[in-house]
Parts: structure tokens; sequence; C-alpha cells
């Protein structure tokens, strides 16, 4: 799970393992493997920090 921000400022806890892309247009648009798009105030590459974040740290606790 990622914490993301709304453009209206509320947060939002995402399911890293659903996204299935994410575009700037400009705006940054999270699509998720549902179809929902969600529109967060983050950039991109911030995104994908997190969500690299949250899978090593996720896998890691998996081959303790």
């Amino acid at each position: 799970m990622i914490k993301v921000t709304r453009l209206d400022h509320s947060e939002l806890v995402v399911n890293a393992e659903l996204i299935e892309t994410i575009e700037a247009t400009p705006d940054t648009v999270i699509t998720l493997t549902s179809g929902k798009k969600l529109v967060v105030s983050e950039d991109v590459e911030e995104i994908v920090r997190r969500v690299l974040e949250y899978r090593r740290h996720a896998y890691r606790l998996y081959e303790e």
C-alpha cells in the first residue's frame, strides 16, 4: 500500500499491486487494474519510487 494525495489535498492509500499505469497529462493519473482512475498531486517519478519502496519492503518480509 502506498499513500498518495488527491488534488483536493486529501490522502488516499492505494494498493500498489493494482496499479496498471501511471501517466502525466499534466496531472498524474494512476489507472488501476479495475479501470478506475485516480488523479493525484505527486509526480510520476514519486509514485514509481513509492511503489518500488513498497515492493522492496514487502518482498523482503516475504523472504524472511
